[in-house]
């Protein structure tokens, strides 16, 4: 009678290592997929936001939740006053016009100062209002950093604007610059004044810490900058790429 031939240990190690392997692939390939799907929701946000108006954000959910409610209503941009738009730029990114979502000479002098303050453009600061979150985690960084310039590319400079000027908190709890008018001066947006929409750049970027009706003499001085450098602005043609 013959022996039943026996299946040696090494037949058996390549159909068990294969086993580990196929797991990774596995993991590796719903890993891509799933990579892939969040680039393709992030894209389609970035394309349907270029035309419609991005609906509340996490953060303006959060501080409506601590604060029971936020004041917030859409001003589209030729409902805002032109000057609002310089002196927003004038305070936040000066070189709003000449940078493709990073102002890379601002980031160098930031480095340079050892700290990143003041480096943000308005761009990145769109990215972060309405497609992300606060705070400083490197995973929201490294998404900032690819989504800006998406958001460049695809938006207009006057939608970025727009959208910035929408979402930018001006007091606590107090979102976009129609309900920052009306807050503090009474006014719509289209009616604000050089000085008003001065002061109201001058909060940027700590609303929670600055006033625009009760400006201190920081506010004040700001003002007056802000002033300024709106005046510059559209004299030397910073101011053309996102007004008509």
């Amino acid at each position: 009678m013959a022996a039943t031939p026996k299946t040696s240990r090494k037949a058996k190690e390549p159909e068990a290592a294969t086993t580990p392997r196929r797991r990774r692939r596995s993991v590796l390939r719903w890993a891509l997929r799933g990579l892939l799907g969040v680039a393709g929701f992030f894209a389609l946000l970035v394309v349907v936001f270029s035309f419609l108006n991005p609906p509340v954000n996490v953060y303006q959910l959060q501080e409506s939740a601590r604060l029971g409610g936020v004041e917030r209503e859409w001003a589209a941009w030729d409902e805002i006053a032109p000057v609002m738009g310089r002196s927003a730029v004038a305070a936040e990114d000066a070189n709003f016009c000449l940078h493709w979502g990073f102002d890379m000479a601002a980031i160098r002098a930031a480095v340079a100062q050892g700290g990143n303050r003041g480096a943000s453009t308005i761009s990145q600061q769109v990215v972060k209002n309405v497609f992300l979150w606060h705070g400083r985690t490197y995973l929201r960084k490294a998404m900032e950093a690819v989504l800006t310039p998406a958001v460049e590319l695809i938006w207009s400079k006057q939608r970025v604007l727009e959208v910035y000027l929408n979402v930018a908190e001006f007091d606590e709890g107090v979102f976009g610059v129609q309900a920052a008018a009306r807050h503090y001066f009474g006014v719509e947006a289209r009616d604000l004044s050089a000085l008003q929409a001065a002061r109201l750049a001058a909060v940027l970027p700590d609303p929670k810490g600055r006033s625009a009706s009760k400006p201190s003499s920081f506010v004040r001085q700001r003002t007056r900058a802000i002033m300024s450098g709106a005046e510059t602005i559209a004299a030397d043609g910073r101011a053309a790429c996102f007004e008509d």
